[in-house]
């Protein structure tokens, strides 16, 4: 067993964290205080190829595969890009590693190369208003028009529309009601957002929102958008093993930010710790400060094999599902954790923008919800590991 990343890993991990040390938490506080996407650090990562490393190299991309790409996240968030967690998930995540697994010829061919050189984005249409947890009971549905699909529905809490090429939309062509068994009847469409929006048949409406405002999460709503039959990705009506190759590695990602997170939260109140002083000494050499970072360090430790675990065996086509939910979990936690102990390391002044822990206190808490909630990922530990009943 050996537990040295590949080289290849490691140089993902050296050439992400020379570009993100050109952004400070100073850039990162700005754009989320001005609600703006953060154009230079996207476009410089994307220019050095980090964002197309599990693009196959015949398609212009690193040919890498899920842990490099966990990397690649972990790195961007230690460095103070929290949020960008968001980069990681939306078009590597949900793009690139969906259509190299799943994706027809055609499909590859039109997408990849753009997502390699990041000039495309990607989002993922899947949570309803009547559907979060249960996405089981999505009613968006599709229907057949000659060649085409058309698309009616709606869908919430969509991240990053206002910039994706390509949206990933998870369909009943079955309704739910109907589907035996109830996995059957889901159908994964791609659909250019520009040219639905263009057509208006696609609109979104932005959600104001706590945090993570580098990139909006919308209401998006489908108005019979026109989608050819080549943009199914798998087969019409066995979509749901295509969603779990969506899901696992989004669970994977998010736990990989989760970590990193948690690093910089640490490296924020780790500082603060050293330098201020009161009765005479840093307070970081008060034990009642210092053991509750040096827990959370182990978390932080932990969480991380967890991770690299769970992209490993996704990359050698194994079952991960249980991997990825304990890393999910330990990934969110931590980052929770760190977060709310270097706000209470920092005292009154983590409640001032001077620091950036106030960002980062926002950014963590909703990885306690998103992409699955903790109470989901525990039930699935409790039924699927512990082999308890269930309660749903």
């Amino acid at each position: 067993m050996d537990f040295e990343l590949p080289e290849t890993a490691l140089a993902v991990r050296d050439g992400v964290a020379a570009v993100a040390k050109k952004y400070d938490n100073a850039y990162w506080s700005k754009c989320e205080e001005e609600h703006r996407f953060p154009t230079e650090v996207f476009t410089d990562l994307a220019d050095g190829g980090w964002f197309g490393i599990s693009v196959p190299e015949e398609y212009g991309g690193g040919g890498q595969g899920l842990l490099e790409l966990a990397v690649a996240n972990e790195t961007l968030c230690a460095s103070g890009g929290t949020a960008g967690t968001f980069f990681y998930i939306t078009t590597p995540g949900f793009g690139a590693m969906t259509l190299t697994r799943h994706g027809t010829e055609e499909q590859k061919q039109e997408i990849l190369p753009g997502l390699a050189a990041g000039r495309t984005q990607f989002c993922l249409a899947l949570t309803e208003p009547d559907a979060g947890s249960n996405a089981i009971a999505i009613s968006t549905a599709a229907r057949r028009d000659g060649d085409d699909w058309l698309i009616k529905g709606q869908k919430i809490w969509i991240s990053n529309v206002e910039n994706a090429d390509w949206m990933v939309a998870v369909t009943r062509t079955i309704p739910a009601a109907d589907a035996k068994p109830r996995t059957n009847g889901f159908t994964l469409f791609l659909i250019d957002v520009k040219e639905a929006l263009a057509a208006g048949t696609l609109s979104y409406t932005p959600i104001p929102k706590m945090g993570s405002n580098i990139l909006k999460s919308s209401q998006v709503f489908f108005d019979d958008v026109r989608v050819p039959a080549r943009n199914v990705i798998g087969e019409v009506d066995a979509g749901f093993g295509v969603l779990w190759d969506v899901l696992n590695p989004e669970r994977i990602l998010a736990a990989s930010g989760g970590v990193g997170s948690a690093e910089a939260a640490l490296d924020v109140a780790v500082a603060y710790a050293k330098e201020r002083e009161v009765f005479g000494r840093q307070i970081g050499a008060n034990q009642g400060l210092q053991f509750p970072l040096a827990q959370i360090k182990a978390k932080a430790e932990l969480g991380r094999l967890m991770t690299y675990k769970a992209a490993w065996l996704f990359d050698q086509g194994k079952p991960c599902g249980n991997e990825a939910n304990v890393a999910k979990l330990t990934g969110a936690q931590v980052a929770w954790e760190a977060a709310d102990q270097a706000f209470q390391t920092l005292g009154g002044m983590a409640y001032s923008k001077e620091y950036p822990i106030e960002r980062m206190f926002r950014d963590a808490r909703i990885g306690k919800n998103i992409p699955v909630s903790e109470q989901l990922v525990l039930a699935h530990i409790g039924t699927q590991m512990l082999g308890l009943p269930k309660s749903y």
